[in-house]
């Protein structure tokens, strides 16, 4: 008698974007990255972090460098004279964001890339990521990912607050169930943004100070 496997599922939200150092020179926009799988690929069934297009720029180009002749997704183009309100602007940079990630998570060759994990599953900057793939950082790749998920619980407490991010609240929907995360408490009102599409790229800009070291992901608390 044949068993019946599970559907394996991998859920990837990227939403709630928020601008961080508002009103300051150096103000950028990062977003909640949501994941929920029950993937053996994956160390976490849950995670939840925020990323900013930067460090998306940079997951794409070592996933590209990895993959080979694996084609890569692309990302949302950088649009530094994109026509609209700066809500627009954010909220179709976020729906390309999940769409690349979408892509991304169903590809077994990206899948297999340790950069990926950590991107997601960990509050590892980059350069702390690429040692700890190299073997360099205090930690293994699995240990990193698991020590993040039981020393953090915020993201539990974020979707009760705003259950709107996910239908119900219910951790545990279908990615069918899943759709685009709108709300008042879902995309703050942006007074200030000098960081309207040149993210991605530091030569488009005059070099700038380096910011004060912080966590680049978080349990979806406000920065």
């Amino acid at each position: 008698m044949s068993e019946t496997l599970e559907e394996e599922l991998i859920t990837v939200r990227v939403q709630d974007p928020r601008v961080q150092n508002k009103g300051s020179w150096n103000s950028y926009v990062d977003y909640k990255i949501f994941l929920h799988t029950n993937s053996k690929a994956f160390t976490a069934k849950t995670s939840c972090v925020r990323r900013r297009y930067r460090e998306f720029v940079w997951l794409r180009r070592q996933l590209q460098k990895n993959a080979g002749l694996v084609p890569v997704p692309e990302l949302p183009g950088k649009s530094t004279f994109f026509v609209g309100s700066t809500d627009e602007f954010i909220e179709k940079r976020r729906q390309g964001l999940q769409q690349f990630l979408e892509k991304v998570v169903q590809n077994v060759v990206l899948l297999s890339d340790s950069r990926l994990h950590l991107f997601l599953q960990s509050k590892l900057s980059l350069p702390e990521i690429e040692a700890c793939v190299q073997g360099q950082g205090p930690q293994t790749v699995t240990e990193a990912i698991l020590h993040y998920a039981m020393s953090n619980r915020g993201w539990v407490q974020e979707e009760e607050r705003c259950p709107m991010l996910l239908p119900g609240g219910d951790l545990h929907a279908s990615s069918a169930s899943l759709g685009s995360p709108q709300g008042p408490c879902c995309l703050e009102p942006i007074s200030y943004w000098s960081d309207f599409g040149v993210d991605d790229d530091s030569s488009d800009r005059p070099q700038e100070p380096a910011e004060p070291a912080k966590p680049s992901g978080g349990w979806c608390e406000a920065q």
